[in-house]
């Protein structure tokens, strides 16, 4: 996901893509649970990143930055 990307997007769309990684990150955390997937452990951290991303870009676009 490119920054450059988020930043061309609305409010409204950020959202949507925040709530889908919110999705992904839990359903990440719920196969780790149930099926010790140690293997995905690197998209753990892609996730985590790309949902501070959006976070950062929507404060952005609140604000008027």
């Amino acid at each position: 996901m490119e920054i450059t990307e988020l930043r061309n997007k609305t409010i409204n769309e950020l959202n949507n893509e925040l709530h889908e990684l919110l999705r992904e990150q839990f359903n990440l955390r719920m196969q780790k649970v149930t099926q010790g997937v140690e293997a995905k452990s690197n998209q753990f951290k892609k996730v985590r990143r790309n949902i501070a991303r959006v976070k950062t870009i929507i404060h952005e676009k609140k604000t008027g930055e």
